[in-house]
C-alpha cells in the first residue's frame, strides 16, 4: 500500500525523533492513505515556512505488522475522541503502541474535540458533529521499530 507524508522536506529516512509536538495520536511520524490530505498538509506547512516548497513524500507500507503493537480505532469514534483528547493534553499512554491508525482531527474536527475536552459539549454532541466532516485517515508511527519494519521510501513530488 502507498502512504503519503506532507512536508517541506524530502524524507527518505523517516524517524520519530523529529516529531516535535503532541498530535492526535501522540508524538510520532504521521502518514495517510489519502493523497489529497497529504497535499493539504504539505501546503499548510509550506505556508507557515514561506521560503520552503510543499513536498509530498510517498512510501510503500507493508501490510504484515508481525509482532508490532498496532492500535486502530473503529469508525464509531467513541474511544477515539477520548484518546485524542488525552494525547493532545500530553498523556503518554500512546507509547504502549508501535503504530496507531484512525480518523484525523483536522482543524474543523479539532474544534469539536476541543469543545468536548473543555466540557462545553457532551460526547454525543461532539461525535454527531464530527461525522459531518470528511473521513480522512492517519497512521502514526510511534516507534522507530515500526518505521524500519513497515515503511520504504518510494518517491516525492512538489505541490
Amino acid at each position: 500500500m502507498i502512504v503519503y507524508h506532507g512536508s517541506t522536506e524530502i524524507i527518505k529516512k523517516p524517524d520519530v525523533l523529529h516529531s516535535y509536538r503532541l498530535l492526535d495520536f501522540g508524538q510520532g511520524f504521521y502518514v495517510t492513505t489519502v493523497k489529497e490530505q497529504a497535499i493539504r498538509w504539505a501546503r499548510r506547512k509550506a505556508g507557515l515556512q514561506k521560503d520552503k516548497s510543499a513536498i509530498v513524500n510517498c512510501y510503500q507500507m507493508a501490510d504484515d505488522f508481525g509482532d508490532l503493537e498496532h492500535k486502530t480505532f473503529p469508525e464509531d469514534l467513541f474511544e477515539w475522541i477520548d484518546f485524542v483528547c488525552k494525547c493532545r493534553d500530553g498523556n503518554s499512554a500512546y507509547k504502549e503502541h508501535d503504530l496507531i491508525s484512525g480518523k484525523v482531527a483536522n482543524d474543523k474536527v479539532f474544534r469539536v474535540v476541543d469543545l468536548y475536552r473543555t466540557g462545553i459539549w457532551d460526547k454525543d454532541r461532539a461525535l454527531k458533529e464530527i461525522k459531518a466532516y470528511p473521513n480522512y485517515d492517519q497512521i502514526a508511527f510511534i516507534t522507530q521499530k515500526a518505521i524500519d519494519k513497515l515503511l520504504i521510501y518510494d518517491s516525492y513530488f512538489e505541490v
